[in-house]
């Protein structure tokens, strides 16, 4: 049987009742500074799933408060954190959704404070401000940093762990030559920082629990790796424990205009495939593919297993429910929305 945007997924111990995943996107709404999520937050995901997503993965949490982006960022440092994630999981599954949670770390990227952290002390772009480079110590206590943050992940109730990888941040800040300078261990091995971070969160996750890492298959710059080193990393963190990759580009450096990403639909995608095909693994492909056709030729075409819609579901939180319109699928209308989708319902009966 032909598998398509509506068809149910499983991956270990979850169980997603379609293949459309709402991405982790920064809202930038924590009004406190203190990391805890907020009325904004609790709305703008159980919408989502009140409208329709298969898989919510909230936006990068952060380890410690000099991990953030900014001060309005969520964290995931202190047990006074939990209850307000917790809410938001039991409101997702309440209307149909399982939902995971992205772990990470800015390093160099965080804006609001006076001296980031990198492996090495080269700033993002002229424009930023130089790093301090952690020291060996420092960085083995920031993978404990990573293994308490999952551990409070896992008691607010979430269905999976993703961790990030990717877009410039400090897990691919370790594993990029660009910005890995280092002369000790962590410098010699380059996925030994990513890996010892897996190997922590599987320490605290459940068996059954899957865990998702995003990774940035491409860097956009001159000297920057492509596919094929992003496969050999991907392979090491394979090993690690990681059980699918969520797998985007970019966000290493500053972008020049001849490989800059995201001009057309599905950019992204043979970069997906290209890492499914070699680890075979199973993957979330995302990057402009919020036309319902073409993710739904994307699962068809077996080129990845889930398809995340990032800004068609800022746009639209119900984004899944009018793809199930537009492609004729059958799904869940919520009681109270089905005279906007009485054509849906329609073809249900």
């Amino acid at each position: 049987m032909m598998e398509h945007l509506f068809s149910p997924y499983n991956i270990k111990g979850l169980e997603l009742k379609n293949r459309i995943v709402m991405p982790p996107m920064c809202q930038y709404s924590v009004e406190n500074k203190d990391g805890i999520a907020t009325d904004w937050h609790y709305l703008h995901y159980v919408n989502r799933a009140i409208g329709g997503a298969g898989f919510i993965i909230i936006e990068m949490t952060d380890v410690q408060p000099d991990g953030r982006i900014s001060d309005y960022d969520l964290g995931l440092w202190s047990d006074e954190q939990i209850p307000a994630l917790a809410r938001i999981v039991e409101g997702c599954h309440r209307y149909g959704a399982k939902i995971a949670i992205q772990i990470g770390h800015t390093g160099r990227k965080a804006e609001h404070i006076s001296e980031p952290v990198a492996p090495s002390a080269i700033p993002f772009n002229e424009h930023s401000k130089i790093p301090r480079a952690l020291s060996t110590e420092e960085v083995k206590e920031m993978v404990e940093m990573f293994r308490k943050s999952i551990q409070r992940a896992v008691k607010a109730g979430f269905d999976a762990i993703e961790l990030h990888g990717a877009h410039g941040y400090l897990i691919h800040q370790f594993h990029s030559p660009l910005t890995n300078k280092r002369e000790d261990e962590y410098g010699r091995d380059l996925t030994k920082f990513g890996r010892e971070i897996i190997e922590a969160a599987k320490s605290e996750m459940p068996e059954d629990m899957p865990l998702i890492m995003r990774i940035s298959a491409k860097e956009y710059v001159e000297g920057g790796y492509g596919i094929n080193e992003s496969i050999e990393f991907a392979k090491e963190y394979q090993k690690a424990g990681v059980d699918m990759f969520d797998v985007s580009s970019g966000g290493e450096g500053p972008i020049g205009s001849r490989g800059r990403p995201g001009t057309h639909a599905a950019y992204q995608l043979p970069l997906a495939r290209e890492i499914k095909e070699a680890l075979h693994v199973p993957v979330i492909a995302v990057g402009r593919l919020d036309d319902p056709v073409l993710a739904n030729a994307v699962i068809g075409n077996e080129e990845a297993n889930l398809v995340a819609v990032g800004r068609g579901m800022l746009r639209n939180p119900h984004w899944a429910l009018e793809a199930a319109a537009t492609l004729q699928k059958e799904t869940e209308v919520p009681k109270q929305y089905v005279d906007g989708f009485r054509r849906l319902i329609d073809i249900k009966r």
